[in-house]
């Protein structure tokens, strides 16, 4: 609808979760290279935990993209089954057609299959959002695939992703046996001011838009607020804002459109920022702190993963994923040996 009136390509602020857009901030980047260490240091159970809309999906996703050729994988995006049909939906997805009524044959098949995999080089993973919804017996029957292994390495490679109740879910005193085999714990927090801005930069760019957007100061400040740093909200917020700029002729969105938007989508409650006041405009440009993330440099999530620092041009230590990431791997020869 609006396209063609702010000089975009295509929509910025779809909620899809589409990998071509995906924003790195520091979190997102510590959580993709603990995925992977996980992943191809073979280490069983990894589990990655935030509230939703934090774009867990996306990056699954974009993982999966990136290295197709390396990984074999099973990804469960509903995972409200019963242990029979989790297991059949697993098996269909790792490309296993004709599966037998016994479980006893299809346990057969599953391991047929993972020792293929691990013949031809490659590593087989399965992946499961949304999976706080996964009841008590179902993670059981997760933990007992775990038990495919060799002596020096597991066969399969299981990824939980779900909200920050999966933490609460893993707690269960029925689920000791399995929160002992979890070889690591992430999590992505909210965005930061900073980060919000240069998250709707980004989407906007990718979107074949130039910049600056056509948010104003105050807008991305309001929107940042609103949206408490959650990118599916901020799609939410932008996505109407841009309609209602467009309904109203304007090339600019500013404060009164996002507070107009929220109230709208019943986001304001008491997130409504208060307007400037007149010392501020008297007494010139506002000073702003400094933002703690690296100035915006276009993240797209696209090439090779040279380095994963390569998002943060800080001079911050980098993360212990990071550092392992820039090593040579064995068996990963398309990431160049990052």
């Amino acid at each position: 609808m609006y396209k063609s009136h702010f000089g975009l390509k295509t929509n910025p602020f779809n909620l899809t979760a589409d990998p071509s857009f995906l924003y790195l901030s520091s979190d997102h980047r510590e959580a993709l290279a603990g995925l992977l260490y996980s992943i191809f240091a073979r280490k069983g159970f990894v589990v990655l935990a935030s509230e939703a809309g934090m774009g867990k999906t996306t990056l699954l996703g974009a993982m999966l993209q990136r290295f197709q050729g390396q990984i074999c994988s099973s990804l469960i995006l509903n995972p409200a089954l019963t242990p029979n049909e989790f297991l059949e939906i697993a098996l269909m997805d790792f490309g296993i057609a004709d599966i037998p009524a016994s479980k006893a044959l299809r346990l057969n098949l599953l391991q047929q299959m993972l020792l293929r995999t691990q013949h031809e080089g490659k590593i087989a993973v399965l992946l499961i959002d949304e999976a706080h919804k996964l009841s008590s017996e179902v993670l059981e029957e997760i933990r007992l695939l775990s038990n495919f292994e060799m002596a020096d390495q597991k066969l399969l490679q299981i990824v939980l992703c779900g909200q920050k109740e999966l933490a609460a879910t893993l707690d269960r005193s029925e689920l000791w046996q399995l929160k002992q085999r979890v070889a690591f714990r992430m999590t992505i927090k909210p965005l930061a001011v900073a980060d919000v801005e240069q998250y709707i930069q980004h989407r906007w760019k990718k979107a074949g838009g130039s910049l600056p957007t056509a948010f104003g100061e105050d807008a991305l400040e309001q929107i940042a607020v609103s949206s408490k740093g959650i990118p599916r909200v901020i799609n939410v917020i932008c996505d109407n804002a841009l309609t209602v700029g467009f309904a109203d002729g304007t090339h600019v969105i500013t404060a009164n459109h996002i507070v107009k938007v929220c109230a709208e989508l019943h986001l304001n409650g008491n997130d409504v920022r208060p307007p400037r006041s007149l010392a501020d405009f008297t007494a010139g440009p506002r000073q702003v702190a400094a933002p703690t993330a690296a100035p915006f440099v276009t993240p797209a999530y696209s090439g090779p993963l040279r380095t994963l620092d390569r998002y943060d041009a800080t001079n911050k230590r980098p993360s212990r994923w990071s550092r392992w990431f820039k090593k040579p791997m064995i068996n990963v020869a398309t990431t160049e040996n990052v």
